[in-house]
């Protein structure tokens, strides 16, 4: 492994998004029509999620795709 997974980043960006807008997981899960166990195992960097699924996430946070993975970049 190669520094931090991409995997592990991606939930990290997602998860410092959601608690910037103080929204919880129960709420976040309603935004995206997405499991909240699905979003807590994103979060942690434990599934391979979709491009469909990161565009339900991002559209939900209200931040453009790119900005979102420029936040993974920076991890």
């Amino acid at each position: 492994m190669i520094n931090k997974d991409i995997k592990y980043k991606l939930g990290i960006s997602i998860r410092k998004c959601r608690l910037e807008k103080n929204i919880s997981q129960e709420e976040f899960a309603g935004l995206t029509g997405l499991h909240r166990t699905y979003i807590s195992e994103v979060e942690l960097g434990k599934r391979n999620i979709s491009l469909i699924n990161i565009e339900k996430i991002s559209m939900a946070l209200d931040i453009k795709l790119s900005n979102l993975f420029s936040l993974v970049e920076s991890e």
